[in-house]
């Protein structure tokens, strides 16, 4: 039974201004450790898929806040919620800390899909019961 669905539109020249504005702090607000290691190497062969990568993790991020229906509010944080990858690249969820042990007692499991363009993100999250 699906609980909530979640999606969200992220613009990504919102997220490479602030980016240049904030540089690696604002990356180390929305990013995992895990994904901070990723962005990091891929900002640095090419900067612009650094910016997309940061812009796709902020839009499922809010996407999961949105489909298990606490926003971005605890035990929901934007560093315990972590997009990973399967073998096959297919995205997927890691949940770490207090939001893990909170969405784990629900008996629920996440889908995710996402993708960019140019100048935008998109992600859509759908929770169900396990």
């Amino acid at each position: 039974m699906i609980v909530g669905i979640g999606n969200d539109i992220c613009d990504v020249r919102r997220i490479r201004a602030s980016l240049e504005r904030h540089g690696e702090r604002f990356a180390a607000r929305i990013l995992s450790d895990a994904e901070m290691k990723i962005w990091r190497q891929r900002a640095e062969r090419w900067p612009e898929r650094g910016v997309r990568y940061v812009a796709t993790r902020f839009s499922v991020k809010e996407s999961f806040s949105k489909a298990i229906g606490l926003g971005m509010r605890l035990p929901m944080t934007w560093r315990d919620c972590e997009v990973a990858s399967a073998p096959s690249g297919q995205p997927r969820l890691v949940l770490h800390g207090e939001l893990k042990t909170w969405f784990e007692a629900q008996g629920w499991r996440a889908h995710v899909t996402l993708s960019d363009e140019t100048d935008y993100a998109i992600s859509h999250v759908i929770v169900e019961t396990a």
